[in-house]
């Protein structure tokens, strides 16, 4: 069902000239549909802060549900932004205070720029606060990434653990627990795209005593949730992302070493180019190289010739990962907003997992 443009902010018009549906307000308010109100904590920084305005919200546009989908993004002052950040989200976004007074049915959380110590982080102590409001007053919690290894700090003293070197690409994944109401549909086995230099791992997840639902044998845990089944959601891969992120991530990779803030030319990220691919980015190495020992003008990133091929093996699934979740979301949640469960959800077990698993056969 739709997205409702519920503001002025350009994310809207974006997706509606990519195919999305994008119906204005004003229309929506006429249809007899449920609403359902979602809040994006956007805490990335100014350079991906609309790209992941537009990943998240065309995913949940994208589930099949029966509700129109109204986003309200937010984010934190402590953040440190550029002008253009700041023009943005004080345009378009809300403050926590106006979204804890009007509710919110659903939460997701973005991820964030990679530190060396989370809770040394500005966006900590407040997303502490976020997550707090959250638990007692919002269905459903989606984290993503760094979001999750900080929940996972706090909440549950698990901190996360540096892998030694980065950790980006696409790899395969499989599902552990098929029966779960997120996984309804979901392909057993899945690609989803990496970006990260820590980890929670599996045996970090259940000494929280997080079930852990879809992971990896090389990229590790991607999809675990809270031990009530689905109050939080945790990713720690990026399903949301774009069949261009990771080759645009490369690019400012490379972008680094040409400043020399990185010593050390990056390396591919694993399993997105195709060997063409590395053939010209091997050429374009050479010449990038060359470029920076005579300290003259680096070349242009050859992403023309990488774009028309580059292919995107995770969007389904993640589409009906996110569709699983939302329909959960629809019908667990109260009308008003201000309650998050209908009368007779148990909080405590919203989907009824504990009560299914000790039923009498």
């Amino acid at each position: 069902m739709p997205l409702v443009a519920n503001s002025d902010l350009p994310s809207f018009e974006r997706l509606r000239a990519a195919g999305g549906t994008v119906i204005p307000r004003q229309r929506a308010e006429h249809q007899d549909i449920r609403e359902l109100h979602i809040g994006l904590l956007n805490m990335m920084p100014d350079k991906a802060l609309e790209a992941t305005e537009r990943q998240f919200f065309r995913l949940v546009g994208e589930s099949n549900q029966i509700a129109q989908f109204y986003m309200h993004p937010f984010s934190f002052p402590e953040l440190t932004r550029g002008p253009a950040g700041r023009t943005h989200i004080e345009r378009y976004y809300k403050s926590f205070d106006e979204i804890r007074r009007e509710g919110l049915d659903a939460l997701i959380v973005s991820g964030a720029a990679p530190g060396p110590e989370l809770s040394a982080a500005p966006f900590f102590r407040p997303l502490i606060q976020v997550i707090e409001w959250a638990w007692e007053n919002v269905t459903s919690t989606l984290c993503s990434c760094l979001a999750t290894h900080a929940v996972l700090e706090f909440r549950h003293g698990q901190k996360r653990r540096p892998l030694g070197e980065k950790r980006w690409g696409v790899y395969s994944h499989r599902v552990a627990q098929r029966q779960h109401p997120l996984m309804v549909g979901v392909n057993t086995r899945f690609d989803v795209p990496h970006s990260r230099f820590n980890e929670i791992s599996s045996d970090q997840f259940a000494a929280a005593g997080l079930p852990v639902l879809v992971d990896s044998v090389e990229a590790g845990v991607h999809l675990a949730v809270s031990a009530d089944g689905f109050r939080m959601v945790f990713f720690q891969g990026h399903p949301e992302y774009d069949e261009i992120s990771l080759m645009k991530e490369y690019k400012r990779e490379i972008g680094r070493f040409i400043r020399r803030e990185l010593d050390v030319y990056p390396p591919f990220p694993e399993n997105v180019f195709t060997p063409l691919h590395r053939a010209i980015l091997l050429e374009y190495r050479g010449r990038v190289e060359e470029a920076v020992r005579r300290a003259g003008p680096a070349p242009e990133f050859p992403e023309h010739l990488l774009t028309p091929d580059l292919d995107n093996t995770w969007h389904d699934s993640a589409e009906a990962v996110i569709n699983n979740w939302i329909g959960a979301v629809y019908q667990l949640t109260h009308v008003d907003r201000r309650r998050p469960f209908r009368d007779g959800v148990d909080p405590a077990d919203p989907l009824g997992l504990k009560r299914a698993t000790s039923s009498p056969a």
